[in-house]
């Protein structure tokens, strides 16, 4: 996991203290927004928690909406952080309910995304530490691996586990995307409800951002 600087941490904070407006959920490329500012994505498993992560990172509760029904995001959901990035919820995948045209009519709009969008740096890859990595994640993976896609493992809901199942959680991650092309190498654990990690997150963030 990471170590962040004071100076780091404050840029993070000041980042997302600054106004976090929601734009538009685009459902094919060409509503997309012009590629203006960097961009980074969360991406992850039905119900992983990306809507309330992002609540939480922005410090503002309905920003994004989050359900207990899983696959509820069906487009590519765009935030704009104070003209410096631009933040893009994607549709949650492996959701077995959701129809098949539906599930392949968001996987198009997400490849199509991430084959080719020029100012995204990083995609942000939620995985809820009570489960670890799954064979749907894994195919996103490769997908990135494939694109040259800069990808970051975020575990959620690491609030849920007692230190050594986390522990455990994270070897196994670790180990999993060891040799992969595109993964980059640093985890950062979240808890969205006890503010865990958030710290880090926003840091992390900020490095991609504009100044």
């Amino acid at each position: 996991m990471d170590d962040f600087s004071k100076k780091e941490i404050e840029a993070g904070r000041l980042l997302f203290a600054r106004e976090v407006t929601f734009m538009l959920s685009a459902v094919s490329l060409d509503t997309l927004p012009p590629a203006r500012l960097p961009e980074i994505c969360f991406a992850g498993r039905s119900n992983v928690g990306k809507s309330s992560l992002i609540n939480a990172l922005t410090n503002r509760k309905g920003l994004a909406r989050a359900s207990n029904t899983p696959g509820r995001t069906r487009e590519l959901n765009y935030f704009n952080v104070d003209e410096r990035l631009f933040v893009v919820d994607l549709p949650g995948y492996g959701y077995a309910k959701a129809s098949k045209s539906d599930i392949a009519r968001w996987t198009k709009l997400t490849r199509e995304f991430l084959f080719g969008r020029a100012s995204l740096r990083r995609v942000f890859l939620l995985i809820d530490s009570r489960h670890g990595i799954k064979d749907s994640d894994l195919e996103l993976m490769g997908m990135l691996d494939e694109t040259a896609v800069t990808y970051q493992i975020i575990m959620t809901k690491v609030d849920k586990l007692k230190k050594g199942e986390l522990d455990k959680v994270l070897t196994k991650t670790l180990k999993a995307i060891a040799k992969r092309p595109a993964a980059f190498p640093k985890i950062i654990c979240t808890s969205s409800e006890k503010k865990h990690g958030l710290d880090d997150l926003r840091a992390e963030i900020a490095t991609l951002a504009l100044p």
